[in-house]
């Protein structure tokens, strides 16, 4: 017996249609990376192709040897087939390349999820979004906290953007518009922590929509390590790519910190600047305060009441 809520069956598709048609003057992209999903991909296509009635979907097939790609050339998707692994959300970036919509939406070849559950996604950037992602994230109050979640909270609140929570564009769905696509950069898809980091960079307009529990659609499957430590390395990369333009501290205020200090000889320490009075800043503490700004190692932009909030440093809420 189908247990209740559970994703409808793929034959049930097989019923309704044996093939799509793509639009040729398409409005929307529906990228599809795929690697052995025959019993899967016939759903997600055909939910794809529900989407908008001007919509293209490509398939990437890389590294498949149960003939999805075959599966998906019968209904009539655009396929681009690969026959050895690229790699984690490579796919991604090879899809993005052929897509000629306006909206790109991007999938997995492993999750049916019913069109009336993507659509919200298109519709947002069509009414302005840059950027529409999934706005479920995974359990945060358990006593140890996933490595993964722990990853995307942590980046939104490093890229000043904890409304975020632990939305990511590491997971689907999510869509983007062709200026996003531009600003980001085909290449940087393939590290979807890093393509977040840029759009929040380049100033995009970034929006949750759904809440869609993915985890529902998703194939049950063993534990597999070696995912996590790559999603966590994604995170360290897109960590890494903002120092490197931010600053070591990601334009984070440094307090006033005299650094030189332990560098120079104590017969020096007129040149040191000092507190004045009963904790009050001195003049050489505020030509200092200046230069360090003028250095561009504090980001005025950035709130340092927001870095206050808690005595305890470790005490991050993920709520």
């Amino acid at each position: 017996m189908k247990k209740k809520g559970s994703p409808p069956s793929i034959r049930g598709h097989k019923s309704l249609v044996t093939s799509i048609w793509n639009s040729t003057e398409p409005l929307v992209s529906v990228i599809i990376p795929v690697q052995n999903e025959r019993d899967r991909i016939e759903g997600v296509i055909w939910n794809a192709r529900m989407i908008h009635p001007s919509t293209e979907v490509i398939v990437v097939a890389n590294g498949t040897t149960d003939g999805s790609h075959q599966v998906a050339e019968r209904m009539g998707a655009k396929v681009l087939y690969y026959p050895y692994v690229l790699g984690h959300d490579v796919g991604r970036s090879v899809g993005s390349q052929q897509a000629r919509g306006e909206i790109l939406l991007f999938l997995d070849g492993d999750l049916p999820l019913p069109f009336r559950l993507l659509r919200p996604f298109v519709k947002a950037v069509m009414d302005g979004a840059d950027l529409a992602l999934n706005g479920f994230v995974a359990p945060d109050q358990r006593r140890r906290v996933h490595p993964v979640v722990l990853s995307k909270y942590a980046l939104n609140i490093i890229l000043n953007r904890p409304d975020l929570k632990g939305a990511s564009m590491t997971a689907v769905p999510h869509a983007l518009n062709r200026r996003a696509l531009l600003e980001i950069g085909h290449e940087n898809l393939s590290v979807p922590p890093k393509a977040l980091a840029i759009a929040i960079e380049q100033g995009l307009r970034i929006e949750t929509i759904a809440n869609i529990p993915i985890e529902r659609w998703n194939r049950k499957r063993g534990k597999r390590p070696w995912m996590r430590e790559l999603v966590v390395g994604d995170h360290l990369e897109a960590i890494h790519w903002f120092l490197q333009r931010k600053g070591n501290r990601g334009g984070y205020w440094d307090g006033m910190r005299v650094r030189e200090a332990v560098f120079m000889p104590a017969d020096q320490e007129g040149e040191i600047m000092t507190v004045h009075g009963e904790g009050r800043m001195g003049e050489e503490e505020r030509i200092g305060e200046r230069e360090i700004i003028n250095r561009g190692e504090f980001d005025p932009t950035i709130s340092v009441e927001k870095e206050t909030e808690s005595e305890d440093a470790l005490n991050v809420n993920l709520e």
